[in-house]
């Protein structure tokens, strides 16, 4: 095990994945299942739509693990409590299939990062970092939320904003192979 991260041994199969995200609020997340049923009718796609529940945009993964590493959740929930940032507003006018190695592509609602979202995905990045914790970064962070996942690829195209302030975060947990998200616990973002 490197960095609390499980290997690949037979024994050590991922079983769990940790992962910080921001969830819609009620309102933005039923338009955001109702746009996903739209798309599925407009573009003839096969996947069913991810419920409803586990729509969310993933601000750091911290990795697949073999059950949850005592130490990496302590590390996360001691940076995550050094989160002191304002509420976070979140714009999201564009679907998109976003490519990959897989048959099966993410379908995706994106958009920009607003000046609130790009403090809180730095911040707690780097918090988490100076934890121990070693986040895989993008060059250029996009949130967006995963509709589905398809074989049918669909060009980038604009759709109605869906739009929401975040109040608050949370690390989740991930049952890997049996769709299931799990809140492991919840942080304010306060003005």
């Amino acid at each position: 095990m490197a960095n609390g991260r499980m290997t690949d041994s037979a024994s050590d199969r991922p079983t769990d994945s940790l992962f910080f995200a921001l969830y819609p609020d009620p309102s933005a997340a039923a338009r955001i299942a109702e746009l996903a049923a739209r798309l599925h009718i407009e573009h003839e796609l096969k996947a069913r739509a991810i419920p409803i529940d586990r729509l969310h945009i993933t601000l750091h993964y911290l990795g697949a693990f073999a059950g949850i590493p005592a130490d990496v959740l302590k590390q996360a929930h001691i940076a995550a409590s050094q989160i002191a940032l304002p509420p976070v507003d979140v714009t999201l006018d564009r679907i998109e299939s976003f490519s990959g190695r897989r048959a099966k592509r993410p379908l995706v609602l994106s958009g920009d990062v607003t000046q609130t979202l790009a403090a809180l995905e730095h911040t707690l990045g780097t918090t988490l970092e100076a934890e121990g914790i070693v986040v895989k970064r993008h060059p250029r962070f996009t949130p967006h939320v995963t509709l589905l996942y398809d074989e049918h690829r669909i060009a980038r195209e604009p759709v109605e904003p869906v739009a929401w302030t975040a109040r608050e975060f949370a690390l989740m947990r991930s049952r890997l192979g049996k769709s299931q998200h799990e809140v492991i616990a919840r942080w304010p973002l306060a003005s």
